[in-house]
């Protein structure tokens, strides 16, 4: 069971080594493409397609038609990967248990965009934990962990194709163990959790009255979807990459430092960040000497949670 890209090696690792694949359950097909007008596949369904394995794509998980056809399978395990919160009646049918992958050491980061929150709290490592399913969200108790460092140069997309290889490793493992009957589950430490919610594009507005480090790692952890942002001359423009700048001393955050042709910092609490690669709506991804060669910066600030001077 999954959607997006990240789920598809885990697919492929287990179709690989011989596990028998009785069907696979995946979003809906969604109209995109030029215009929005054509039916897009998720990435589950292609790979699915392409080796004849059974596709569901449930409107509703408590149909009961769905049900019907997933009871038919008679999968003895089910095993989730980047997908929807399932109902009781789903995770509890096969006899061997469901099984989720989840992008963070559990119970830390717990909920829809773990790989984001970790980057953008300046995590210096986060992993991957199978688990048993159960009804609270990611409460599950633990099969397998595995630990990913994360260096201080990466952004969520990096991390995100480092983790989704790695994942299947871990899903063939869960699998293997799973099958040899010879593992011990390990409850959750509540005491411990923390949560990684949904991030919408209007969680990615950069906000420069913060240290450094902070917007540093908050651009990184918003790159590439959805992007962090800022208004620069009244228009939405998209950071995809910085690094941190130089001082700039008694400059306010928001400060707008450059020589119009080859840097563009942006002042923080106590000090700076170097753009790199930016976005002005209605344009491509520039590095930021392009971007300069083909635009000045009029105003010498960006709007901040503080007050700017007079």
């Amino acid at each position: 069971m999954g959607t997006p890209d990240f789920a598809v090696p885990s697919l492929r690792i287990l179709h690989e080594q011989g596990y028998q694949i009785v069907g696979v359950v995946t979003a809906t097909d969604k109209l995109g493409g030029r215009g929005k007008n054509q039916l897009i596949a998720s990435p589950v369904k292609h790979y699915a397609e392409q080796h004849n394995i059974p596709v569901l794509q449930p409107t509703s998980l408590k149909s009961s038609k769905f049900l019907s056809k997933l009871r038919a399978l008679k999968p003895d395990l089910q095993i989730v990967v980047a997908f929807r919160m399932l109902p009781e009646v789903v995770w509890n049918l096969p006899p061997l248990g469901t099984f989720n992958l989840h992008g963070s050491l559990l119970p830390k980061y717990r909920g829809a965009a773990p790989i984001h929150w970790a980057v953008i709290h300046g995590e210096t490592k986060t992993g991957l934990t199978s688990f048993k399913l159960q009804q609270a969200i990611d409460t599950g108790n633990i099969l397998l962990q595995r630990i990913v460092p994360i260096s201080e140069n990466d952004t969520t997309g990096t991390l995100y194709n480092r983790m989704k290889t790695i994942g299947a490793e871990v899903i063939l493992q869960t699998v293997q163990v799973i099958s040899r009957g010879d593992y011990e589950l390990f409850p959750q430490d509540n005491a411990l959790a923390s949560q990684a919610p949904k991030i919408f594009t209007d969680d990615a507005q950069v906000d420069f009255d913060q240290p450094t480090k902070a917007v540093y790692d908050f651009i990184r952890g918003m790159s590439p979807v959805p992007g962090a942002w800022t208004t620069l001359d009244e228009k939405v423009v998209k950071i995809y990459s910085a690094e941190v700048g130089p001082a700039s001393v008694n400059q306010y955050p928001g400060k707008i430092l450059t020589d119009q042709k080859s840097y563009l910092d942006i002042a923080t609490r106590d000090g700076s960040v170097r753009i790199k690669y930016i976005q002005m709506e209605g344009k491509r991804v520039m590095d930021v000497r392009t971007f300069l060669n083909g635009y000045t910066v009029k105003n010498q600030a960006i709007r901040t949670s503080v007050s700017e001077p007079s």
